[in-house]
């Protein structure tokens, strides 16, 4: 069959991504923090982009995380509900985003006009590896204490906390954990015990990291605690509904997350 003849199996499309030094934007975030830019909305973003509102939210906590600053400011009222806005970082993005892929459309249209684009590389996919852990906090290493067969490692998180995690000495080998080594904490929601931040209890947590409630979102059984910590990052505590109830628990409070050492996982940039 000649080129003339050839069917088009489908139209060439090279969706961005944003590659930070903890991780990447996806092109679907990346989309997500475009349609809030347009409509000031979260719940109006997410409608767009075809997401739950909880997904936006997430997703909005995980692009904050990652950029090291935050990207998306949430407003209380806004327009659709759910109110936001971007920062000057993020309209940065969106900018960057924008004139990227105006560029991308010239390219491929040029390329298409020179019969030089192989419909076939469509066929290609990027390979991602996802987490099933909701946090994932960056920071860098400040010291690491070996043992026998464990090692501690004193993680320094971009929001200036401090996080203890206990790793087997081959895996600090391995990972080639090292002082000034960034690295990306993984905290499972489900890991997590909340307590007020002025009950005075005392724990065998060596993690103790302390912020305010930013939101709860309720099912039958268990809720989503997200914390906003001091620093800005965020965490995600998954408790029952029966622990909400009886801790009274609100948007606001201060509370504090107990996070025992041997349940953080530490990861590298490879």
């Amino acid at each position: 069959m000649s080129d003339t003849t050839r069917q088009s199996i489908g139209e060439f499309v090279a969706p961005f991504a944003l590659a930070t030094p903890d991780g990447e934007i996806s092109p679907r975030r990346l989309a997500l923090l475009t349609a809030i830019g347009e409509t000031g909305s979260i719940s109006a973003a997410a409608k767009v982009v075809g997401i739950t509102y909880k997904a936006a939210w997430d997703a909005v906590d995980v692009m904050n995380n990652l950029a090291g600053e935050q990207l998306v400011c949430s407003q209380h009222g806004g327009r659709g509900g759910g109110g936001a806005t971007l920062t000057e970082a993020g309209l940065r993005v969106v900018n960057d985003l924008a004139n990227l892929q105006r560029l991308q459309a010239q390219l491929m249209a040029q390329l298409k006009a020179a019969g030089n684009l192989d419909t076939s590389l469509a066929l290609l996919r990027k390979l991602s590896i996802k987490s099933s852990a909701r946090n994932i906090l960056t920071g860098i290493v400040e010291s690491v204490q070996a043992g026998g067969v464990n090692a501690e490692v004193n993680v320094r998180l971009s929001g200036g906390e401090s996080l203890h995690a206990v790793i087997t000495r081959d895996s600090v080998e391995d990972l080639q954990i090292a002082p000034g080594r960034e690295v990306q904490a993984l905290i499972k929601a489900s890991w997590i015990i909340l307590a007020a931040a002025d009950d005075g209890l005392r724990t065998s947590a060596r993690n103790r990291l302390c912020g305010e409630i930013q939101r709860i979102t309720s099912g039958e059984v268990n809720a989503e605690v997200v914390v906003k910590l001091a620093g800005g990052n965020t965490l995600a505590a998954i408790i029952t509904q029966q622990s909400l109830l009886e801790l009274g628990f609100k948007t606001g409070d201060q509370v504090c997350a107990l996070i025992k050492a041997s349940h953080i996982i530490l990861g590298v940039q490879s």
